[in-house]
């Protein structure tokens, strides 16, 4: 079924967490680097505990695709956020749940006493993906470089093409699974198809998500970001893919990306591509009691789980399950759930899958199919769709937002699941003790 954490040992709890604005990608590199996006969300999140940032065990960060200037990302994040130079910092990738699994590394560590203070996030600058070349021009770029004699040069000229030039655009590279070679969005096709998710279904889908994020700015639920200033001195305070003016007509106007001419799965009812960087402070209950921090939430359980990459979106189901079954839990027993909407299809096909008997016995060998997902529960103030989904952020941000809306709304448990590229799944179960202070 894959892998469990459980972690067993210490309690792991969150204290506090912060994120910038997630801003949408228009065609060209956007104001901020990875690295400067995790250092806007950290800076002040550091600013305002109780310890110095030197007091931190560790800083671990989720990023796909960092900079050329950015390697190991999350020790140039430390770094500048002034951890100095004792505290050590490293960068995980699991795809989409990168952010998520920086998260499920730090529990880990605290829960077995290797750490008890750690800043965990993802971040990802997805506007600043390389345009590479193709192996023709570098392998020409290989003999340029080894033509000495102007004859040779000369040569190496003359087996110059223009082909040579055609660029690799590396975002679209990545967002195609190598080992099925189909992309992520004709996955989304292939799982809308299987549980019959129509047009509409998809297009209302996304269009409640900008509306729940439109009042949840207007209401003030979207405290955990971070004003940010670019070096114009323009601001950026909010999540600006936002449309709320989305109608279903408007949705309905746009054609089929993936599977052209006939799908159903388009621009509009799939997450944007996206920059910015959310953290959490995880601490063991001795940091919480010394510093006396506030306690946002406590982590309980997690699960990783594999599937067939070509229906890598059902993935939270795959996740989510095992944990539901391992602590006895039913849809009803969770108070708010954020799943990570990098289609809209995709996470009607998991709320399908959910409940659909065959399913559940055939993945999980359970005598019933869970309950229903109370979608007034789920992605309460929106979601990626909405949002953006800058893919090593993602799972930091709604770990983050799933236990503000647990203390908002003072309720006591919440999951939270991603779908990732490559045919996985990953989730986590928190709960908000009943003495939470802060």
């Amino acid at each position: 079924m894959g892998e469990q954490s459980g972690w067993g040992g210490r309690p792991v709890h969150v204290v506090d967490g912060s994120r910038t604005p997630f801003l949408k990608a228009r065609g060209k590199p956007g104001p901020f680097a990875a690295a400067d996006l995790a250092i806007a969300a950290g800076r002040p999140l550091l600013a305002r505990q109780p310890f110095a940032p030197t007091e931190l065990d560790e800083v671990i960060l989720g990023c796909v695709n960092p900079g050329p200037d950015e390697a190991n990302i999350g020790r140039v994040a430390a770094l500048r956020l002034g951890c100095g130079d004792k505290v050590p910092a490293w960068t995980v990738q699991r795809n989409c749940a990168s952010g998520l699994q920086s998260i499920d590394s730090a529990a880990q560590n605290i829960a077995s006493g290797r750490s008890s203070l750690v800043l965990a996030g993802g971040v990802e600058a997805m506007s600043h993906a390389p345009i590479l070349f193709g192996k023709a021009m570098v392998n020409w770029l290989a003999a340029w470089s080894r033509a000495r004699t102007p004859g040779a040069r000369l040569k190496a000229l003359g087996a110059l093409r223009p082909a040579f030039f055609k660029p690799v655009i590396a975002l679209l590279r990545g967002l195609t699974d190598p080992v099925v070679g189909l992309s992520m969005g004709q996955t989304a096709e292939i799982i809308a198809h299987r549980f019959g998710i129509s047009r509409t279904d998809m297009d209302s889908f996304a269009v409640r998500s900008h509306q729940r994020l439109d009042a949840g700015h207007q209401a003030g639920h979207l405290e955990e970001i971070e004003v940010l200033y670019d070096s114009r001195g323009n601001i950026y305070d909010h999540d600006d893919g936002l449309r709320a003016d989305s109608s279903l007509e408007a949705l309905a106007k746009l054609r089929p990306v993936f599977d052209k001419p006939d799908g159903e799965v388009t621009a509009g009812n799939s997450a944007q591509i996206t920059d910015g960087a959310a953290w959490i402070i995880l601490a063991s209950e001795e940091m919480v009691s010394r510093h006396d921090l506030p306690v946002l939430g406590t982590l309980v359980d997690s699960q990783w789980a594999g599937l067939d990459p070509a229906q890598m979106g059902l993935g939270p189901a795959y996740s989510m399950a095992p944990i539901m079954l391992r602590h006895s839990l039913d849809s009803a027993d969770i108070d708010y759930w954020e799943i990570n909407e990098a289609f809209a299809a995709q996470v009607l096909a998991c709320l399908a899958a959910w409940k659909d008997a065959d399913f559940c016995r055939e993945e999980f060998g359970r005598d019933q199919p869970f309950s229903p997902i109370d979608q007034e529960r789920l992605n309460v103030d929106g979601g990626s769709v909405a949002i953006g989904h800058p893919v090593g952020a993602s799972g930091a941000r709604i770990v983050l937002h799933l236990l503000q809306t647990l203390k908002r709304e003072n309720a006591r448990r919440g999951m939270a699941s991603l779908c990732i590229g490559g045919g996985q799944g990953g989730a986590l179960l928190v709960e908000r003790p009943e003495n939470a202070h802060g």
